[in-house]
């Protein structure tokens, strides 16, 4: 890189580069003028959508569950549809998903089933994470997502790593990592983005940002415009696109992976959005924001944007609307009925997976574990059936010892 000298002090504030945001659709789903259609088939526009539809009533649907007690957790994504389902539906297959804890919508676009979602959030027997993550924490091997990590912003780095292997590989796969404006406070996103910067990773770095870290708004985290003009610091490409726009999205975050796998060089996409639900089922947002706020953005829903469009083109209608999401809401909580039913993991998963074989110390603090609940059944439900107990039983058997 070229040196240019002056003679005289001159300072600068970054106030001299202006990143504009880049959208194609307009609320009532019709196209700017000058803006152009991305290449998307009719099957492919109605997969998007109907992945983030299928997305809002899951969360629905869930968060009740967590009302009524029947869940302990839960995390929507209601009105961040568009930024999580576009940029999933521009990746391969293949390519890796490293989320956050807000981004299921990737996950059902890539197929992940309705009983796999409720394994998982009720850490029954077929939970793939064996009932020892909170809710929310999905993973999937078969579908390139990796595990959620609840400690914040700690897969940023580790999706600069898995995208220098994949670049080692040569097979033409990139990894994209989703967070929240406020994950990128954290020490983690710079130290990824100088890493992947300076070894010339395909990692495509997905900001969500939707104006809130948990309770703090945007304007009390940083004093610049965002986090787009951080990429500058790391001579790193980078786009802001509006993230309620299906269609942008998925645009914005092809190209972004072109640049990345043909290129070897990351790229950092800041997609302008808003949480239109709670951070979390421990959260309510009444106390940190207006009511007109939250109305102000439900106008720029994402759902009826990328729904208008499709009825526009005649790929989409009122009847099939209804029907689908009759369709998803009896799925969901059928799904979660017998969810609810099935056991626990067996308390032997709770040793396993650590060392190759099981350990005398494990094995031990194991048997320790049977005899207390064995010992106290009704204080450990779930610990008495995974053992094959019967409350009842198990107190005539504490009676007979």
């Amino acid at each position: 890189m070229m040196t240019q000298y002056v003679h005289q002090p001159s300072f600068m504030t970054g106030d001299e580069f202006s990143i504009e945001t880049f959208c194609l659709l307009n609320p009532d789903g019709e196209l700017y003028e000058g803006a152009e259609e991305p290449a998307l088939t009719r099957e492919h526009a109605r997969k998007l959508y109907q992945a983030m539809l299928a997305t809002r009533i899951l969360d629905e649907r869930m968060m009740a569950a967590q009302r009524q007690g029947r869940l302990s957790f839960y995390m929507q994504c209601t009105g961040e549809e568009a930024a999580v389902v576009g940029a999933a539906a521009a990746l391969d297959d293949a390519d890796m998903i490293m989320a956050q804890y807000r981004e299921q919508g990737a996950l059902m676009y890539r197929g992940f089933s309705i009983d796999e979602f409720m394994n998982q959030l009720f850490g029954n027997e077929l939970d793939y994470g064996k009932g020892r993550q909170m809710p929310i924490h999905y993973g999937s091997r078969k579908l390139h997502y990796m595990t959620i990590s609840s400690p914040l912003a700690t897969q940023i780095p580790q999706a600069t790593g898995y995208a220098y292997g994949q670049k080692l590989a040569g097979e033409g796969h990139c990894t994209l990592t989703f967070f929240g404006e406020g994950a990128a406070s954290e020490g983690d996103f710079h130290a990824a983005l100088n890493m992947a910067s300076v070894h010339q990773v395909p990692v495509i770095f997905f900001c969500r940002n939707n104006g809130y870290a948990i309770s703090t708004p945007s304007t009390e985290q940083f004093a610049a415009d965002g986090i787009a003009p951080r990429a500058f610091g790391y001579h790193m490409h980078v786009i802001r696109v509006d993230g309620n726009d299906a269609l942008a999205v998925y645009e914005a975050t092809r190209q972004a992976r072109k640049i990345a796998v043909e290129q070897n060089q990351p790229v950092l996409i800041e997609a302008m959005s808003y949480r239109l639900a709670a951070h979390s089922s421990s959260d309510d947002p009444s106390g940190y924001r207006a009511k007109s706020e939250e109305e102000a953005w439900r106008v720029k829903d994402p759902l009826l944007r990328m729904q208008r469009w499709l009825a526009k083109k005649g790929w989409w209608s009122d009847e099939e609307e209804a029907t689908q999401q009759e369709t998803l809401r009896r799925e969901v909580l059928e799904t979660m009925k017998r969810a609810e039913k099935r056991p626990p993991p067996p308390l032997e998963s709770l040793i396993s997976d650590v060392y190759a074989d099981v350990t005398p110390a494990l094995q031990r603090q194991l048997d320790q574990l049977k005899r207390h609940i064995r010992r106290y059944p009704e204080a450990y439900p779930r610990g008495a059936k995974s053992l094959d107990l019967t409350l009842s039983s198990a107190t005539d058997s504490q009676g007979e010892a």
